[in-house]
């Protein structure tokens, strides 16, 4: 089992900044991607951005320009800098991890419990 523990949620006001953090444990062979999602009151939950383990990410069109994901391989921790924020960026964000416990063990999803972001004035 993976735990991902998730932190840096909160309020801010619209333009502001805020930095996720999400640290992986438990039985960890290896992560291949690691990734944050985010889901809004009556959405679907959506990708924001992505971070495989040779540092390629993928970022919603939504967000390109404004946030930057990065991860610490050696911490099995992932980041989000969130900058010029709106409040339609107004959701909890949940952190995903694809990990395997082994060489011959298949790659499984995990989620964090998920972070509140709140962008208002």
């Amino acid at each position: 089992q993976v735990q991902l523990v998730e932190s840096g949620g909160g309020l801010v006001q619209p333009g502001g900044s805020l930095r996720l953090s999400c640290a992986a444990s438990g039985r960890i062979f290896d992560i291949n991607t690691m990734g944050w999602y985010r889901q809004a009151p009556g959405k679907q939950r959506e990708l924001v951005a992505s971070i495989n383990s040779g540092g390629s990410t993928n970022s919603a069109d939504s967000v390109k320009g404004r946030f930057t994901i990065s991860r610490d391989n050696a911490k099995n921790t992932v980041y989000l800098q969130m900058n010029s924020l709106k409040p339609e960026d107004t959701a909890v964000y949940y952190c995903h991890a694809l990990s395997r416990s082994g060489w011959y063990t298949k790659y499984e999803d995990y989620w964090g419990q998920g972070t509140q972001v709140t962008v208002s004035s």
